[in-house]
């Protein structure tokens, strides 16, 4: 029986004094794409952050496959298959394209398929084998992002956070971003999506959980929120 990616189970997490997650539970099945959706402020990368050890939750569950993370450091997090696409992106600018997917580089146990090698990334952005050799800090937006998605792949993770993957690309670039998450969910990846795009997040994603100043507000497939009569202007702006 397949096992929850990643759950989190009634989280609250501050920043400071600032509660800023109060009680938030979601579940990300296996081999699903979880959309994470919410106005400026919701709470959506605060959960990234817990759910990566950036920021350790006060109290509640976190858990990926059936192990409490909890707590743990960004890098037990990271060795547990757990990988971040940051929404800065957080390239190492001053190495190349090629140093700084091979910085990345790890094949775990759990592989089950063809790793995630300089080979396959090139394969999923042709751009980036074209610029292998350039310093990163020369790649236009859009290549940073394909970049920094390349490089959370070479660690070849059973669960890939992406924040924001879209945020600030021109929209054909936007277009090749989703096109390449809809492949890795195709792959059996599991996929938590942050957006502030309902219709990006909708056109692809399983499962929703909509969060509203720090709690859930709606969740449920995507084809039942979308079936349903909430109103999703009031969580989430226009729609």
């Amino acid at each position: 029986m397949a096992s929850d990616a990643l759950v989190f189970e009634g989280v609250e997490a501050y920043y400071g004094d600032s509660l800023v997650l109060r009680g938030v539970s979601f579940r990300l099945g296996e081999g699903r794409l979880l959309g994470l959706l919410g106005r400026n402020g919701a709470g959506k990368s605060t959960c990234m952050n817990v759910a990566i050890g950036w920021l350790r939750p006060r109290s509640g569950r976190v858990e990926s496959f059936s192990t409490p993370i909890g707590g743990w450091t960004p890098e037990d997090i990271a060795m547990h298959g757990v990988s971040l696409v940051p929404q800065e992106r957080l390239i190492f600018k001053s190495l190349t394209v090629r140093e700084n997917l091979v910085v990345a580089a790890r094949q775990p146990a759990w592989i089950e398929h063809e790793p995630w090698s300089l080979t396959t990334v090139f394969d999923a952005f042709p751009r980036l084998g074209e610029r292998q050799s350039q310093s990163a800090g020369s790649l236009s937006g859009g290549e940073q992002q394909m970049l920094a998605i390349g490089r959370a792949l070479m660690s070849n993770p059973r669960v890939l956070l992406m924040d924001e993957p879209s945020e600030g690309l021109a929209p054909q670039i936007v277009l090749e971003v989703m096109a390449t998450v809809s492949t890795l969910k195709e792959q059996g990846l599991s996929i938590v999506l942050v957006e502030q795009n309902p219709k990006l997040v909708f056109d692809i994603a399983d499962d929703v959980v909509i969060l509203n100043s720090g709690r859930v507000a709606i969740s449920g497939t995507a084809a039942e929120i979308q079936r349903g009569d909430h109103d999703l202007r009031e969580h989430l702006g226009v729609f």
